[in-house]
C-alpha cells in the first residue's frame, strides 16, 4: 500500500494514521482487537469512512475490551445494528463478538494476541507470507479473507510494504527497537 504514502500525509485523518500508527507494531490487545474490527469493517468500504467513524466504533465495542465484546448477547448485537455511529452489517458484528472469544482462547493457547502473531511470524524457518498468514487468519478468525487479513499485518507491521522506502515514515520504523516484525522476520 505504499501509494498510501503519496496521499495520506497532510490529509486531516489519513495523514495522522498513516505516521503515527500504519506500520506500527502494537502489542495491546485492546488496541490489536481494534485495528482487527476495522479492517473487517472497511470491508466494501473506504478506509477513511472507518476513519471517521472510528470514535463511534470505539464507543460502540466499549473501547474494545475483548472480554465485554466476547461476552455480548442479542441484546448488545441489536444495539449494534441500530447504532448510525459504526457499521451496521450482521455479519460484521457477529465476526466481532466471535473473534473477540479467539483473541480470548489465544490466551490460554500462546499468552495473547500478540504472542499468538509473533508465534506465527515464521514458517519453516522463514517470514510468513501473505498467502500463509491469509489460511491462519482464515482457519482462526471469521470475516478474515485476503484483503483485510494482509491490510491488518501491514497495519501493524507484520507483512512488509506498509510504506515505500522513501517514505520518512519507513525511516521511522527501521528506527524502532525493536523493529516491526516483518523488519526482524526479514533478517533472519
Amino acid at each position: 500500500m505504499s501509494g498510501y504514502c503519496d496521499y495520506a500525509p497532510g490529509h486531516p485523518l489519513h495523514g495522522p494514521y498513516h505516521d503515527r500508527e500504519y506500520g506500527f507494531p502494537q502489542r495491546a490487545e485492546a488496541e490489536l482487537f481494534e485495528r482487527l474490527i476495522l479492517e473487517i469493517n472497511q470491508a466494501g468500504l473506504s478506509w477513511e469512512t472507518i476513519l471517521r467513524k472510528r470514535e463511534g466504533f470505539r464507543l460502540a465495542y466499549d473501547g474494545f475490551d475483548v472480554d465485554t465484546v466476547a461476552a455480548y448477547g442479542d441484546t448488545e448485537r441489536g444495539r449494534l445494528l441500530a447504532d448510525a455511529g459504526i457499521i451496521r452489517n450482521r455479519l460484521k458484528v457477529d465476526a466481532a463478538i466471535h473473534n473477540a472469544q479467539i483473541v480470548q482462547s489465544l490466551r490460554d493457547s500462546h499468552g495473547g494476541f500478540a504472542q499468538w502473531l509473533d508465534a506465527h511470524l515464521l514458517l519453516d524457518g522463514r517470514a510468513r507470507d501473505k498467502t500463509a498468514w491469509v489460511k491462519l487468519f482464515k482457519k482462526t478468525f471469521r470475516f478474515t479473507g485476503g484483503e483485510i487479513t494482509n491490510e491488518f499485518l501491514m497495519s501493524l507491521g507484520y507483512l512488509p510494504g506498509g510504506h515505500r522506502e522513501s517514505c520518512p515514515v519507513y525511516a521511522k520504523l527501521a528506527k524502532l527497537r525493536p523493529p516491526p516484525p516483518w523488519m526482524r522476520a526479514a533478517k533472519g
